[in-house]
């Protein structure tokens, strides 16, 4: 029987290596919170925010913080335990400036042009298809949007080269565990399918 190593371009992982992730993170979190490494971001007062790969939603409470009443923060996930995680996580902190969607794995019902910016943490590893990954993350974020792109379990060079071939991104700055993003310059809008032709997708343009 061939052996499924679970990480690596699976795009969802099953149930139980979800929880157990979840149990880690809370440990983690006991001893160090995970939630300020966002801190560094540059979020600002009244911008809208995509947690994309959400998880447990170990972010989103200081994430809602961060963006204020005027904001909006999205959190994102393939996981329908993540998203039910972080449904529980609104109800008990009351975050009303938090929204849960649930993608499959390729699209989001997310309008274009809407993030501010967008940060991808220890996910990228899984994703299988990079290149129509990257162009979703560029379809919902603004002109001027950030990414974050944390490398997760895979080399930077690796992370570097995905970002390069998409064509979707350019490289702005990098550090230890991720690389700013910006939208690539030679990038049409016209080029990425608009939301409504998408499968899964939601029609704004009635």
């Amino acid at each position: 029987m061939k052996k499924i190593k679970y990480g690596s371009e699976v795009d969802k992982m099953p149930n139980v290596a979800f929880r157990i992730m979840a149990l880690i993170f809370i440990i983690r979190n006991f001893f160090k919170p995970m939630d300020r490494c966002i801190d560094k971001f540059g979020i600002e007062k009244g911008s809208v925010v995509i947690d994309y790969g959400c998880g447990p939603g170990m972010h989103i409470n200081r994430a809602s913080g961060l963006v204020g009443n005027e904001g909006l923060v999205y959190a994102v996930d393939i996981h329908e335990l993540a998203i039910k995680s972080v449904k529980k996580l609104i109800t008990k902190q009351k975050l009303c400036n938090v929204k849960t969607l649930q993608t499959d794995g390729n699209k989001v019902e997310i309008s274009d042009n809407t993030a501010d910016l967008i940060y991808a943490l220890d996910m990228f590893h899984m994703v299988k298809d990079y290149k129509s990954f990257l162009a979703e993350l560029n379809r919902i974020g603004k002109c001027d949007c950030t990414l974050i792109l944390e490398d997760g379990h895979q080399p930077r060079n690796k992370s570097k080269e995905k970002v390069e071939k998409s064509g979707c991104w350019e490289i702005e700055k990098e550090h230890k565990k991720y690389m700013i993003c910006k939208p690539g310059r030679n990038v049409e809008r016209s080029e990425i399918p608009p939301l409504r032709e998408w499968k899964g997708g939601i029609t704004n343009n009635t």
